[in-house]
């Protein structure tokens, strides 16, 4: 189909000069007056709207406007269905997300071919169940085309697909929410669209979530596995896993989390940015996740105020689509592996992060948490809602419910991560030459001069993976002393208060050099050779 195109013209009246569009929609040719120079209008605004008209033309939801409209409202007539609908969603651009926006326009062309010259008040419930009679009559032909592989097309000769009873659903719930606001407005004297009456039936589908603890401790070791291995190139797969199945944030909410909306002292999750008002929340942090959090922080890059606390690779903010590629859609799968060897059953069909989230109002109520506790945490404001959509069957015999209880109090001792692949020198071979290097450079440091330093005294303990390239182009080796450095402040062996690019030795580090020195039987003292600043601290 020829690219639509069109042109501004300009024209020359007794009122004054003023602009028109002459362009083609829907194979026809078609001119439309805009205004006057002293109504606002010069080539540049008369512009702008060709591409607009052009843009909604493509998209097939241009509706042409009817002659004497200004003389039917004057006479007190209803506006025509197509004019106010695509009116109204215009109205919305800046309001709502260009998704909403997105969404509202794909049901419109599917409502305007069919309701557009019909007055608001001619739509009534006999013809909104004439219109889903129709889309289902129209899927049904392009289902029957594709199977005789000559599928029906559009005027961009794009194949027609069917429309599924939940998609016509969706288009009746935009116009029940165009008749509402037209009910507002006065236009009409009822909602035709609202109502069970006026939608199709649709499949039930089986609720996914969780069963138990088994499930649940599977899904956990095998992110922890995954964290091991240096070639998937991320090491927070179980902290991800850990914060949707025991916090329940929505996937944006998981995306936007910064290290200042975790409370690891107090035990609370600030969700500070959400879909709806209610998202707005604080979340309790249990035991178990708390701990998490505590181990992925300190191992973090960057554990700022501001820093996101589930970073891609790059440094960027999680989606969702990141999320179920990067993280999810490998840990589901070794968590099978682990459950078939456990003798346990799989993980449900059709899992994602959302549907972790509904395994924590699941928990939540499994553990004992009242309804309104869960609504508050959830995010929702409707109890019932949050009962009857998220409370799923937990197995609730008297041994699971002790061990699921167990495992949100963070009892359980195997999720210490066991030592590194070999080939990989672990985290704890950084510490003492770390803590050496800074006391042979007088108790403070640079980072660059302890880094070299480190590298001279590992020497040949430094294997080929050690030395791997990272996609930012630091070896291996020294991006895991920085992550060393991190954890050795955590336990207080460095100074968590020196200047940025300072590293610097703590009491309990002098310490730790001294006795690490008595246990090999060497003669001296580090403190010996500190300076005398460093030796009062």
């Amino acid at each position: 189909m020829a690219k639509a195109s069109g042109q501004v013209l300009e024209r020359h009246w007794k009122s004054g000069r003023g602009y028109a569009l002459r362009f083609v929609a829907y194979g026809k040719r078609q001119y439309l007056t805009l205004g006057l120079e002293g109504e606002g209008w010069n080539p540049k605004r008369a512009e702008e709207e060709l591409q607009n008209i052009l843009a909604d033309v493509r998209r097939g939801i241009w509706v042409p406007p009817q002659r004497g409209r200004r003389r039917r409202e004057e006479a007190g007539e209803a506006p025509l269905f197509g004019l106010f609908a695509r009116e109204l969603v215009a109205s919305r651009k800046g309001q709502v997300s260009e998704s909403t926006l997105r969404s509202d326009e794909w049901a419109l062309a599917h409502l305007l071919p069919y309701f557009a010259d019909l007055p608001l008040p001619g739509i009534d419930a006999e013809a909104v169940d004439a219109y889903r009679n129709f889309k289902v009559t129209e899927s049904e032909a392009r289902r029957r085309a594709i199977e005789r592989r000559a599928p029906l097309r559009n005027e961009q000769g794009q194949a027609l697909r069917p429309l599924a009873p939940s998609s016509i659903n969706k288009t009746i719930d935009t116009l029940q929410w165009i008749l509402s606001v037209a009910l507002d407005y006065k236009h009409v004297t009822e909602n035709a669209a609202a109502g069970k009456r006026r939608r199709l039936r649709t499949e039930q589908r089986r609720p996914v979530h969780l069963d138990t603890a088994a499930q649940i401790e599977a899904l956990l070791d095998a992110a922890a596995e995954l964290d091991r291995d240096p070639r998937l190139g991320c090491s927070e797969r179980r902290a991800i896993i850990a914060t949707l199945i025991l916090a329940g944030p929505r996937a944006h909410e998981l995306g936007y989390l910064l290290w200042r909306d975790v409370d690891l002292a107090n035990g609370r999750i600030s969700i500070g940015r959400s879909k709806t008002q209610a998202g707005l929340r604080e979340i309790k942090m249990a035991p178990i996740l708390r701990d998490i959090l505590a181990t992925h922080k300190a191992s973090a890059f960057s554990c700022g105020p501001e820093d996101l606390v589930f970073p891609t690779g790059t440094g960027g903010r999680r989606n969702k689509d990141n999320l179920r590629v990067c993280v999810l859609l490998a840990t589901f799968a070794r968590a099978d592996e682990l459950l078939e060897r456990r003798g346990h059953v799989p993980l449900p069909k059709g899992l994602s992060a959302h549907k972790l989230r509904h395994t924590f109002a699941s928990v939540l109520i499994a553990c004992g948490e009242d309804p309104a506790s869960v609504m508050a945490q959830l995010g929702h404001t409707d109890p019932g809602f949050t009962l009857r959509v998220y409370t799923h069957a937990m197995s609730r015999d008297p041994g699971e419910r002790a061990r699921l209880k167990g495992l949100v109090a963070g009892e359980r001792a195997s999720e210490e991560p066991p030592p590194s692949p070999p080939g990989l020198l672990p985290y704890s071979a950084y510490e003492l030459p770390i803590l050496r290097a800074l006391a042979k450079l007088g108790g403070s440091a640079p980072r660059r001069a302890v880094v070299g330093v480190v590298r001279g005294r590992l020497g040949g303990r430094l294997g080929d993976l050690d030395c791997e390239a990272l996609p930012c182009g630091t070896p291996r080796w020294e991006m895991r002393i920085d992550v060393t450095r991190k954890q050795l402040i955590q336990r207080g062996w460095l100074r968590a208060d020196s200047r940025r690019g300072i590293w610097e030795l703590a009491p309990a580090g002098v310490e730790r050099l001294r006795r690490a020195k008595r246990g090999r039987g060497q003669g001296g003292s580090p403190r010996a050779r500190l300076p005398q600043e460093a030796r009062s601290k």
